[in-house]
């Protein structure tokens, strides 16, 4: 059988997958396949180990949605089915039982930074002439931190910190509060503003948003992992009061996990 190659044309596909332990047939395993299937998900997470892609991530579930959790990252769109079901296969049949799912893929903000707004920046913030020395030097670091900030968006390496929390979420499309009413401009001016809030999280927060238009049931899943749980609180709640938030934002469910490689995720969940 001969897969489909299935690429963007730029950025990569992700994954996130929650699931509950069926504790009633995994207590009927021997110790021994309990030791398999623990081997077994070690050299998955072996095998798909690079930086950006293809990865596997594993997780604890922490709250009673589900009980562990995975983010697979690949190039093409079979990949991140590969690594699903080597995940899956990893563990005794029926131990498993899905819980929820989100298909997305990496992008660029539909606002991002142009030369345009570089040079107007330069311009009227900074004072600076165009053409100047001082103008052409500003103008190449600003370039060079837009494409590493295009890259890191496109192609992800998000840390290994303690604690990850995904949420997918919606621009609403209601009445007077539809987002996609709005002219580009106004729906510009207000993701800067939500940018300037996320940005005071520096260090606290790093987050990957995907975009799942047209190929999930919401539009963006947010990823936000961190060193500390009131870090996560800290950063929604202010965002409540953004307005791209108070007024136009819809959220779906909230999952919280801990960052966990197989053995200590074992131990953990007690398997």
């Amino acid at each position: 059988m001969s897969i489909p190659i299935v690429k963007l044309s730029r950025g990569i596909h992700v994954m996130h997958q929650f699931y509950r332990i069926d504790r009633l047939r995994w207590s009927a395993l021997s110790e021994s396949a309990r030791g398999e299937a623990l081997a077994c998900l070690q050299a998955v997470r072996a095998r798909y180990a690079a930086a950006s892609h293809p990865r596997i991530c594993t997780y604890a579930n922490v709250g009673g949605k589900a009980d562990l959790a995975f983010i697979a990252y690949a190039s093409e769109l079979a990949g991140v089915g590969e690594i699903h079901r080597a995940f899956e296969a990893a563990f005794p049949v029926g131990t498993l039982a899905p819980v929820y799912s989100y298909l997305s893929v990496t992008e660029l903000p539909e606002y991002v930074t142009t030369e345009e707004d570089m040079k107007n920046t330069l311009v009227h913030a900074e004072k600076l002439e165009p053409g100047g020395e001082a103008f052409e030097k500003r103008m190449a670091e600003m370039r060079a931190r837009q494409a590493e900030y295009e890259h890191y968006r496109l192609y992800p390496e998000l840390p290994d910190w303690e604690v990850m929390a995904f949420y997918p979420m919606n621009k609403r499309r209601q009445g007077g509060d539809n987002w996609y009413a709005l002219d580009f401009a106004a729906r510009k001016k207000l993701m800067a503003g939500h940018a300037r809030v996320g940005r005071k999280f520096s260090g606290r927060i790093t987050q990957l948003i995907t975009g799942s238009t047209g190929i999930d049931d919401w539009e963006w899943g947010v990823t936000l992992v961190a060193h500390q749980t009131d870090a996560l609180k800290e950063i929604v709640y202010e965002m409540r009061f953004d307005e791209v938030s108070a007024r136009y934002g819809e959220f779906g469910p909230f999952y919280v996990n801990l960052r966990l490689d197989p053995g200590d995720l074992w131990v953990h969940l007690g398997l």
